[in-house]
């Protein structure tokens, strides 16, 4: 038993299992208790790592359980997504494209929230205000962003020779 507790613990940090059962109630195996779709939002937002499982046959569910996150919040209140994004982002299903497409969008998700930390570092002295007047600025406000302005007129030129409408 200690063996695999010191597997275990040299393997790096866990992953919590989050068990999803067939009355549609998650079960947290780390903290051993049920939970809410809002607790797993919560996991999301403080960046843990999870998986949910199928309790019986271990299928992974996790990306169908952020799917449905993303559903609830785009009822809830204000959507992400307008109706014309997301009836581009359905053209892309079985388009030769779509493979292509999901990584296009995480890499320029994953550059935008990094910009975005960038500018709200306290330790870099940008203010709430300065990341608002960049957001709407057209040309970049920072030295080494110059490439943001090409990168965005590159994205428009790739969509229009794809067909996607804006």
């Amino acid at each position: 038993m200690q063996k695999q507790e010191a597997a275990k613990a040299a393997s790096g940090p866990s992953v919590r299992v989050i068990k999803k059962y067939p009355n549609r109630r998650l079960y947290d195996t780390n903290a051993s208790s049920y939970i809410t779709l809002n607790e797993v939002k919560a996991l999301v937002m403080r960046g843990e790592s999870f998986v949910v499982r199928e309790a019986k046959s271990g299928e992974d569910l996790t990306r169908s359980i952020l799917l449905q996150i993303i559903l609830e919040e785009e009822t809830a209140g204000v959507p992400l997504f307008s109706e014309s994004m997301l009836a581009n982002l359905i053209r892309f299903y079985g388009h030769a494209m779509q493979g292509y497409m999901g990584s296009y969008l995480e890499k320029n998700l994953q550059v935008f929230m990094d910009l975005q930390k960038s500018m709200t570092d306290p330790t870099k002295g940008f203010s709430p205000e300065l990341w608002q007047q960049f957001m709407g600025m057209q040309t970049p406000v920072m030295p080494g962003m110059a490439g943001m302005t090409a990168f965005t007129q590159m994205q428009e030129k790739m969509l229009e020779a794809m067909g996607v409408k804006r």
